[in-house]
């Protein structure tokens, strides 16, 4: 009977952590692809830079966080102009659309990395984990090895005129 109730137990066991197994892989499967993405290149001594990419949602879904093991602080950011000034703030979600292209691109929404631990170096990789929430709250990610470059790679969007100069 102890050996019945003991199978039970870890049979019992086994479905609990291979339902969770896969309630973990779906949270952390996020319903988004991402294209173009790149990571402009720092010096050293630079403390921050940018990283871009175009993200289509399968679903409506907001961007709501950033984590990277390549710098201290990971934010999703927004540039506009304020009359003849151009500003650039720390936003707390940005809403992806369903089927709808989202540009993160210099000039605009982007992913500003804070407080690098090291340069990024051309021609290298950055992991970068984008997080995202559905109309429900439900949490998913989408890690990224996002390729490191001097400039924007082809296909991807560059930098509009009169923001080339500026490095972040």
């Amino acid at each position: 009977m102890f050996a019945t109730s003991l199978t039970r137990r870890v049979a019992l066991a086994a479905g609990l952590l291979a339902t969770t197994s896969l309630a973990w892989s779906h949270a952390d499967a996020a319903h988004v692809t991402a294209e173009n993405a790149w990571a402009r290149a720092s010096v050293p001594g630079q403390q921050a830079t940018g990283a871009f990419v175009r993200l289509t949602a399968k679903e409506p879904l907001r961007l709501v966080g950033v984590e990277t093991p390549a710098a201290a602080v990971a934010e999703v950011h927004e540039m506009k102009m304020e009359g003849d000034v151009m500003r650039m703030r720390a936003i707390d979600s940005l809403d992806l659309p369903q089927g709808v292209a989202v540009e993160l691109k210099p000039g605009g929404y982007h992913i500003m990395l804070q407080q690098l631990k090291a340069p990024l170096l051309k021609d290298t990789q950055v992991p970068i984990t984008l997080v995202f929430k559905d109309g429900k709250d439900a949490v998913s990610r989408l890690s990224l090895q996002v390729p490191v470059q001097a400039m924007a790679p082809k296909g991807a969007a560059a930098a509009p005129a009169g923001h080339a100069g500026h490095q972040h």
